[in-house]
């Protein structure tokens, strides 16, 4: 792989992990009130640094999803195919897997693992 490709799918991936440490976040508030079934909104995952999309997950969705440290909540339309794949479909997301370079830039800025 080019190093100019290597360095275009690392920042694809530095761009998804911030949201996914946004999302940690809101995680964290949601658990202290100790409703793990009610919807809370999280915010897309995606590549796309722009992206204002909402997705609503419970918690326990969510953490579901936060067990392995390569994965992440996307909405429908959002997956970038050069560095990640569709592992899970849900009504109003995506589960998505990264792939590659982007799958070790994730899992070193893994919050859960750090």
């Amino acid at each position: 792989m080019r190093r100019m490709e290597v360095a275009h799918e690392e920042r694809l991936a530095r761009n998804e992990s911030l949201f996914r440490e946004l999302n940690e976040r809101i995680n964290e508030v949601a658990g202290t009130l100790g409703a793990d079934e009610h919807p809370y909104e999280f915010v897309c995952e995606c590549s796309d640094s722009q992206c204002t999309e909402r997705l609503v997950l419970s918690r326990r969705e969510y953490d579901h999803i936060r067990a392995v440290g390569t994965r992440f909540v996307l909405a429908h339309g959002h997956v970038t195919a050069e560095i990640e794949h569709v592992v899970e479909r849900a009504d109003d997301h995506l589960v998505i897997e990264k792939d590659g370079v982007a799958a070790e830039v994730a899992i070193k800025l893994d919050p859960r693992t750090a």
